[in-house]
């Protein structure tokens, strides 16, 4: 078979994301219909950047939904070779395709005679699935932290700025290869790390819903047993793993086993990113902890907890929310960089970083192995970015 030209190749990739195309059309139609009943989410759509923003960022969730689930997207398998691919450019056919293999690269092979559009394809899932949950976990540490430095200052205050000050004055690059390099894996010191760290989630949650429901025994038991419950169980499966210092959780009770490269580099970006959340949730509580309604709420007799997480944080949520965006992007970009140097993630690994990595070595013969995923990490960075503008501009009208 003859190869696509570049105007077949557009048309076959548009085609092959039919399901995002479909998803993205539902999900505008229904929130701009409901705009007004769904709070700051709703006003981003008065904004246009934002917008933008959010449409480039829901393009790769449901590409990570659809390849990563359904399997829908991706022509081949991002790890499978076929022979006389290698290095082919984009559009090349396959030489002899079985019953029923898409029979194009269409975005041509890479030194390994693997498809090029499908790992990009896959990589989105990788990205999509550690940088936002591991910033969410780096929040839960930061807002767990911050509130109460803020809050009562003084020597509580000192020592957890000082800790953090001490997290942040270590160059993030080295920090991240002397987490993730074979000997500190190997002595377990990241399965420690995350074992404390992942712990803050359950504080959160804990003091969050006995805070608001204390003086309601009868609602707060229950909830606090069920909810503490659940999160317990997730934090064992997550901690726990078979060849590693912490195995103790029988594995008919394991819910799931994370491999071993992405938990060290999901615990290296909570670890780097928490002092910097701690840092702007001090300073918001210090700031709002002197309003009218904080006082308010002390003179109704609230306690400390309730104050911070039921009057501070909902009123500190437009920055959060912001900086939420914005993080998430520099996560994505780290996530690049320490797949691009081969730290962490297994080097078969479809993500953007490692797939660029790849491709780089032989950039000025064959462009097409690095372009695909390193346009991929720019639109969805750029995407986060123009969220993050749409919201801020949103919130400071609210």
């Amino acid at each position: 078979m003859e190869p696509l030209t570049w105007g077949e190749i557009a048309l076959r990739v548009i085609s092959q994301f039919t399901p995002v195309w479909i998803a993205l059309i539902a999900t505008f139609y229904l929130s701009i219909r409901f705009k007004r009943k769904l709070g700051l989410y709703g006003k981003l759509f008065d904004s246009t950047i934002g917008m933008i923003g959010f449409a480039i960022v829901m393009f790769w969730f449901f590409t990570a939904v659809f390849s990563g689930f359904f399997d829908m997207i991706a022509t081949h398998d991002p790890l499978g070779q076929i022979s006389g691919m290698k290095n082919k450019v984009p559009g090349t056919a396959l030489r002899s395709p079985d019953e029923g293999e898409y029979a194009y690269y269409l975005f041509g092979g890479d030194n390994l005679a693997r498809d090029v559009f499908s790992r990009m394809v896959l990589g989105s899932g990788i990205v999509m699935m550690i940088a936002p949950l591991a910033t969410v976990f780096a929040f839960m540490v930061g807002i767990t932290l911050g509130l109460p430095a803020g809050f009562y200052g003084g020597r509580l205050d000192t020592l957890l700025s000082f800790l953090a000050n001490l997290i942040l004055a270590f160059p993030v690059i080295l920090l991240f290869y002397l987490l993730v390099t074979p000997e500190i894996v190997a002595s377990g010191i990241p399965n420690y790390m995350a074992a404390f760290l992942f712990i803050f989630p359950l504080i959160f949650a804990g003091v969050l819903l006995n805070s608001r429901y204390r003086i309601q025994p009868a609602k707060n038991v229950p909830l606090l047993a069920g909810v503490l419950g659940v999160l317990g169980l997730l934090y064992l499966s997550t901690i726990s793993a078979e060849g590693t210092p912490i195995n103790f959780w029988p594995t008919s009770l394991d819910l799931y086993d994370i491999p071993s490269g992405i938990l060290v580099v999901f615990v290296s970006v909570v670890f780097v990113n928490s002092p910097t959340v701690f840092r702007i949730v001090r300073g918001l509580a210090m700031d709002i902890k002197t309003r009218d309604y904080v006082a308010a709420a002390q003179t109704r007799g609230e306690g400390p907890w309730y104050i911070m997480l039921w009057e501070i944080l909902p009123n500190a949520r437009g920055p959060l929310i912001v900086d939420f965006c914005l993080r998430i992007g520099y996560t994505t970009i780290l996530l690049g960089t320490l797949g691009f140097f081969g730290l962490g993630l297994p080097p078969e690994s479809p993500d953007w970083g490692s797939t660029i990595n790849d491709g780089r070595k032989l950039l000025s013969i064959y462009p097409h192995p690095a372009l695909p995923p390193a346009l991929a990490l720019l639109s969805l960075v750029l995407g986060l970015n123009l969220l993050a503008d749409g919201l801020r501009e949103e919130s400071l009208r609210d």
